[in-house]
């Protein structure tokens, strides 16, 4: 990650300042991060991701009223502004969005079914900064996908192992799946989501 700008701005100060750009920047405590560019591999997994959601929409009678979009930023509670690998918005609840006619800003917690990092270099922000303020938020649910074991040993063990973690909101909590290996992902949210940690890692062999 590259801190691009010093001086802390606030939310709307930095959505009034993003470039029309394919480099993807967040907002961090005030602070204008550029974000690094994804691995082939972490293309794969995320791109496969997308297919087996989208797929798994269609299935649940979920089709023009569940959507991924391109690219959106979710606005925290705090002056924090990130860019989810996936993101899965119900249109129903956009109209409540004060932003989402003009710019792709979500604000709303209501809005989000489903947010997915899948983890590179920057893992910490994942697991730590990322996770919490969206429990704050009240994002029902958040995946971690570890398919590389980049993230820390009292997450992934020792000797770390690949990993995909699901956060359900429970009582303002999140609660937590581990799936590894030939484990089905369990997701309360995507129930007819019948995949395994290891068909998702494994699309990042190639």
């Amino acid at each position: 990650m590259v801190q691009s700008v010093t001086k802390p701005l606030t939310f709307e100060e930095f959505s009034a300042w993003y470039p029309d750009t394919e480099r993807r920047y967040e907002l961090h405590d005030g602070i204008i991060i550029e974000m690094p560019k994804p691995t082939g591999k972490h293309s794969n997994v995320t791109g496969f991701l997308i297919e087996e959601l989208i797929l798994t929409i269609i299935q649940m009678g979920r089709r023009g009223v569940w959507t991924i979009p391109r690219e959106s930023i979710v606005k925290s509670n705090r002056e924090n502004g990130y860019e989810p690998d996936i993101i899965v918005l119900d249109r129903n609840a956009l109209v409540a969005e004060p932003h989402w006619e003009r710019e792709s800003i979500i604000k709303n917690a209501q809005s989000v079914k489903l947010i997915v990092e899948v983890v590179s270099t920057n893992w910490r922000d994942d697991y730590f900064k990322k996770r919490a303020d969206y429990e704050e938020m009240g994002i029902g649910e958040y995946w971690i996908v570890d398919y590389a074991a980049l993230g820390g040993r009292n997450f992934l063990g020792d000797p770390k192992e690949a990993t995909l973690w699901v956060y359900q909101l429970v009582e303002g909590e999140y609660q937590i799946g581990q799936f590894r290996g030939n484990e089905p992902i369990v997701s309360p949210t995507f129930p007819e989501f019948h995949r395994t940690a290891e068909q998702i890692f494994k699309t990042s062999y190639s």
